[in-house]
């Protein structure tokens, strides 16, 4: 019993990993993203599909290849620019393409850039012609397999073999290892060491299209046509597979399909976008234009390595979030903001900001839409059930549902209803103006009276009862309420700044377990009524210790506690040990979608729970497992400087180091997560080590440049973080800058060359310049020497001149003196003439006659001495030659600078030179004063001297 217990139990934990591994819901429609061509910027129709081992997209479109990181679109072309068909890419992110007369392989090189290697090119001449298009491309038993309409091209180690149609090849397939082609006469061949054998019974496909071949089991296989519908192919024979799949794709004209973990399979049409069924044939989902999808034609579908489904149209590219346990009901089925909801006798009821809306809960939710519960077309807050009694809270006023109708028991606008304690045929509705009682009464429900005593306008609010208050919550004030024991008007009222004399403010009001709990920041107070004061919920306060700082809080029907944060939801989910875990990641990507203040959670059971949102209803399945919540990837797509742009290969394993010439010390990086859920709400966080220590804020730019970096080795770090909050590991790239040339270790081997050259240098020349100076200093002291000498020489020379001169100074004072002493003489020689004169003047007035001989004789004898000594006396020559001598320098500077003076003018000089009075000059040159006068006059012209001159002073002068 217990072996057959172990093996129920592994086999039933096998299927829940099976069901855990790929789930498609039947209710709501799942998140889609469309991409139009503008966005991708390339051709409208997309071909073929493939990804990548680093998570990267790529499409075959009919202007190229594209490929998408989860952030940015590239594009590539074939060197005829011709459209590509088909695609597959290997373990080494080699990208093989076949198009119209051309195929190859996109290849990174060395910077990571995609470059396309021809492969037709290296075609013989016949293998050359008629290529046609590349439908099909096959990586199949270490080949690469090329198939057009024509032939089938197989490299193996760099060589090339043909296969040529039989007639003309449709599209080929690999299932269980094996090779299948389809033949426009010869049915469907399989390809077996280099040959095509025929496969029995498949001429029956003849005339039609065999788009897809799928592998149900291990010799069933599911042949999906272009018109005649899914065939199953087992054991040589086909069959119809007469299902609702095979009635969707004969209405829609099919174009394959692809499986889904063996256990779903996506239709393709032609005319209604996709259905999504199981290996029965049952239809789980239909989506189509008015679903979502943008365009109805579907070329291709591709499960990526996520399980999540894309879409390569006729017109765009669509991403569909099949594997999330999220599914939603937008305008596609009438609905807008829903505020609440509630499955009632077999109906599901939204209220929502248009109406109250309803749909069939044991139907289909796949086509058809929520209808209007007629009357019900205005704002309707609330629906909430009562026993048997569906009560909806609208502006229209109080109304009861009943068989999708609705009648009305109050014109007044109600925003809800609670139900009264031990008073169990009494309800409290809380309408636009106040409180109003209502009473069941014969199994129906009618209005007994409106509450008197409070009036408060009220738009936003949370309402509890207990046993004896009704406590009403609007923004940060709490009302205590009681009623009379009548329920007619309220007894009293009390209104609540604060809970707590340390936490200001009351943020939300809930009940819980059928208990009244009020919250601020996390902190849960209760009311004590017999001490009237609010007491702190320690069990309840330390459950939500490690919660955000909550803004309100629901209790599920499970028991289930959904609070709401920052615009965000979460929830503590109950075990049955009645232990709560709580769960945040699943519900990151309704951020921003929640209607604030009218938090609706509606749990009908753990498969079916409903959330509202601004724009519609939230359907969520919390058995999904939440092991499609993966870990994110984060790749350095590109870096780049001035003048290079590297692709980063979008790998983890970074072993390239770059080195940057400092010029270029200006870098960019681009990164990006392909994460393709949510891409909106993926961000990013980096640093750069060591520029950088502390992580960037999370943001969803994926783009960071530096600029000015210095020289060294540097380590760019990123990380990323999807919609639900999980971190990717770091991806790293290594760098380093490169000193400028006078910083470069080179150049401090040169400066320490230089340094040690100059050190030796400069001792040499120090040295050099100290024997110099050596050398210098003792020529120097040599000159000193000499130059004192010399001085002592020039001194003496110049003391022997001063002496000299003196001497010649006192000489020329002694030759003055004598000249002056000589004049005086000759002055008195002319005199003592004179006198002589005068006697031997006054000798001739003697008469001799009277006189006797000998005294005639002796006055004759008396005059002629006299005569002879006047005559002989030769003082006045000698004076003048005297003075010549004397006065020759003098003499000749004169006559120099005045050539035209006479030599009587030249004696007149030297007589003033040597300062003699006129009178003197006179007896001297025996001329009278109007004489001398009259020369010093002439002697003044022709010296030049105006009036005002001094002769004296200028003859002395020269």
């Amino acid at each position: 019993m217990k072996l057959i217990i172990k093996k129920f139990l592994l086999l039933l934990s096998v299927f829940s990993l099976l069901s855990a591994k790929s789930q498609v819901k039947n209710i709501g429609l799942p998140d889609i993203k469309n991409y139009k061509r503008t966005v991708y910027n390339a051709g409208t129709q997309n071909w073929n599909i493939d990804q990548d081992k680093n998570g990267i997209i790529y499409f075959a479109n009919n202007e190229g290849l594209v490929q998408f990181n989860g952030t940015s679109w590239k594009n590539y072309q074939l060197p005829n620019k011709s459209v590509i068909r088909s695609l597959k890419v290997d373990k080494h992110g080699v990208v093989f393409v076949g198009g119209n007369n051309e195929f190859g392989y996109f290849k990174p090189n060395s910077k990571g850039k995609l470059v396309y290697q021809s492969l037709s090119s290296k075609l013989n001449t016949e293998d050359k012609k008629d290529i046609n298009l590349i439908w099909r491309v096959h990586l199949y038993n270490e080949t690469i397999i090329f198939q057009s309409f024509t032939k089938i091209f197989i490299f193996k180690n760099n060589k090339c073999s043909t296969i040529n149609a039989p007639t003309k090849f449709q599209f080929s397939f690999v299932l269980n290892n094996k090779l299948y082609v389809q033949d426009k006469t010869e049915g469907v061949l399989e390809l077996r060491a280099g040959k095509l054998y025929p496969i029995a019974g498949t001429k029956y496909f003849n005339g039609t299209e065999i788009w897809s071949m799928l592998q149900l089991s291990q010799e069933r296989f599911l042949i999906m046509t272009l018109e005649k519908g899914l065939f199953i192919y087992e054991d040589g024979k086909v069959t119809p597979w007469n299902t609702e799949a095979n009635n969707f794709v004969l209405k829609n004209t099919s174009l394959g399909g692809i499986i889904i973990d063996k256990k779903f399979i996506v239709l393709n049409t032609v005319l209604n976008g996709i259905a999504i069924c199981d290996l029965n044939g049952k239809i789980t989902q239909h989506l189509n234009h008015n679903k979502g999808i943008q365009n109805n034609t579907i070329l291709t579908s591709f499960i990526d390595d996520q399980k999540n489904l894309w879409l390569g149209l006729d017109n765009g590219i669509s991403f569909i979030n099949i594997n999330s346990p999220f599914t939603f009901f937008d305008y596609s089925y009438n609905l807008s903001t829903v505020y609440s909801s509630v499955v009632f006798e077999n109906n599901l009821y939204i209220a929502t900001n248009q109406g109250l809306f309803y749909h069939p809960w044991d139907k289909d939710f796949k086509d058809e839409p929520f209808k209007l519960v007629p009357g019900t077309n205005a704002q309707a807050w609330n629906i909430q059930v009562f026993d048997t009694i569906l009560l909806c809270a609208s502006n229209r006023g109080a109304l009861v549902i009943n068989n999708k109708t609705a009648t009305k028991l109050d014109p007044n606008g109600y925003f809800g209803f609670r139900a009264i304690p031990n008073k169990p045929s009494y309800i409290l509705g809380l309408s636009y103006t106040g409180f109003s009682i209502f009473k069941k009464k014969n199994g129906k429900l009618i209005l007994v009276n409106h509450v008197k005593g409070f009036n408060e306008i009220i738009n936003s609010f949370e309402i509890e009862l207990d046993n004896d208050f009704i406590w009403l919550h609007m923004e940060q004030y709490i009302y205590q309420i009681k009623l009379t024991a009548n329920l007619s008007e309220i007894e009293t009222i009390t209104k609540h700044h604060k809970i707590s004399n340390t936490i200001p403010g009351i943020k939300s009001l809930q009940k819980i377990n059928n208990k009244v709990y009020f919250q601020s920041q996390n902190q849960f107070y209760r009311y004590s009524k017999e001490q009237e004061i609010f007491f702190k919920d320690k069990q309840m306060t330390a459950l939500f210790k490690k919660v955000p700082l909550i803004s309100s809080i629901k209790e599920d029907s499970q028991g289930n506690l959904w609070y709401t944060y920052n615009e965000s939801l979460g929830v503590l989910k109950k075990n049955y040990a009645k232990k709560y875990t709580n769960s945040v990641a699943p519900f990151a990507n309704l951020k921003g979608s929640l209607v604030k203040n009218f938090v609706s959670i509606n749990t009908v059971d753990s498969k079916n729970i409903f959330i509202g949102l601004i724009d519609g209803l939230a359907h969520y399945d919390s058995e999904i497992s939440s092991k499609y919540i993966s870990k994110p990837r984060v790749f350095i797509t590109n870096f780049s400087y001035p003048g290079e742009s590297i692709n980063a290969n979008y790998t983890n394993n970074q072993t390239t180091e770059y080195t940057i010439p400092y010029r270029s010390n200006h870098v960019k990086f681009s990164f990006s997560s392909p994460t393709y859920e949510n891409q909106e709400n993926v961000k990013y966080s980096y640093k750069l080590v060591p520029f950088e220590t502390e992580w960037h804020p999370w943001t969803t730019l994926s783009i960071k440049e530096y600029t000015n970096l210095k020289e060294g080795a540097y380590t760019m770090e990123i990380k990323a973080k999807n919609g639900y909050g999980i971190a990717s590991n770091v991806t790293s790239l290594e760098f380093e800058i490169s000193p400028p040339w006078y910083r470069h270790y080179f150049a401090y081997i040169f400066y320490v060359v230089l340094l040690i050259s100059l050190f030796i240098i400069t001792s040499n020349q120090i040295k050099l310049k100290i024997r110099k100076n050596k050398y210098y200093e003792t020529i120097e002291q040599r000159r000193l020497y000499l130059e004192k000498e010399a001085k002592i020489r020039h001194e003496q020379h110049e003391l022997e001149k001063e002496i000299e001169k003196l001497k010649n100074d006192k000489l020329q004072i002694q030759i003055l003196s004598k000249d002056k002493e000589l004049v005086n003489n000759s002055l008195q020689v002319a005199k003592k003439n004179k006198v002589l004169n005068g006697i031997i003047h006054k000798l001739k007035e003697i008469d001799n006659n009277q006189l006797d001989e000998a005294t005639k004789f002796q006055v004759t004898k008396l005059n002629k001495s006299i005569v002879k000594e006047v005559n002989n006396d030769k003082s006045w020559k000698d004076l003048e030659k005297h003075i010549k001598n004397v006065h020759f320098e003098f003499l000749k500077r004169l006559k120099e600078k005045h050539p035209t003076i006479s030599p009587r003018e030249l004696d007149l000089s030297t007589y003033l030179l040597m300062n003699m009075s006129t009178k003197e000059i006179v007896e001297i040159m025996n001329i009278s004063s109007g004489g001398v006068e009259l020369a010093r006059y002439r002697l003044r012209k022709k010296l030049e001297l105006n009036k005002k001159e001094n002769l004296t002073g200028y003859l002395m002068s020269i």
